[in-house]
C-alpha cells in the first residue's frame, strides 16, 4: 500500500470510530482482520470487531468520543500513526470523567486493508484520570505487565540476548 492510500484508509479508520460507526470501522480490516485492543481484548473478523466498536468501545465512551491519527509512515506492508484520542467515559463507576490517551498505532496491511491492528498506550494514564483505585490500578498493570512478558515477540527478545558489536 502507498503512503497517500494509507492516509486515506487511516482517515475512514478514525471517522468511523468517532462516529460509532461499527460496520464502516470493520470494512477498514480484511474479513480475517484481528483488532487487539487492550482493555477489551482481540477481536477477529469484521462482525466481532464491529461488536467491540458498537457494543463494547462505544458503549462505554459515548457521543464524544475523539480520535485523530497523526505523522503516519507506511512501508507498504506495514503502519505507524500517532494518536491523541478522548472520551467522557459513560462506565456508572467512572461516568463524567474525561479521559485523553496518547499512543501509537501499528497497522499490518493486507490487499488494501488492515489485517491486524495494534497499539501502544500508556492506559494507566486514562485509569488515573478515570480515577481508578490504587489496588485495583495496581492489579491491572500487573496483569498487563504479565501479558507483555508471556507474548512469543517478548519471549523471543529475551532469549536472544544483547547484541555484540
Amino acid at each position: 500500500m502507498e503512503q497517500h492510500n494509507f492516509e486515506a484508509l487511516l482517515q475512514r479508520f478514525s471517522a468511523a470510530a468517532e462516529a460509532g460507526d461499527g460496520e464502516a470501522f470493520a470494512q477498514c480490516f480484511t474479513p480475517d482482520g484481528i483488532y487487539h485492543d487492550y482493555i477489551y481484548g482481540d477481536h477477529t473478523g469484521r462482525a466481532d470487531i464491529a461488536h467491540m466498536m458498537n457494543d463494547l468501545f462505544h458503549r462505554d465512551a459515548g457521543p464524544d468520543y475523539r480520535w485523530e491519527m497523526f505523522e503516519p509512515v507506511c512501508n507498504g506492508q506495514v503502519a505507524y500513526a500517532r494518536s491523541l484520542s478522548s472520551f467522557t467515559s459513560r462506565v456508572p463507576e467512572f461516568a463524567g470523567r474525561q479521559v485523553v490517551i496518547d499512543g501509537i498505532s501499528r497497522f499490518a496491511l493486507r490487499d488494501g486493508l488492515i489485517c491486524d491492528y495494534s497499539e501502544s498506550v500508556n492506559g494507566g494514564v486514562a485509569m488515573v484520570q478515570l480515577g481508578v483505585a490504587a489496588p485495583r490500578l495496581e492489579k491491572v498493570l500487573k496483569r498487563w505487565s504479565q501479558q507483555l512478558l508471556d507474548q512469543p515477540a517478548t519471549q523471543a527478545f529475551l532469549a536472544r540476548g544483547k547484541r555484540t558489536v
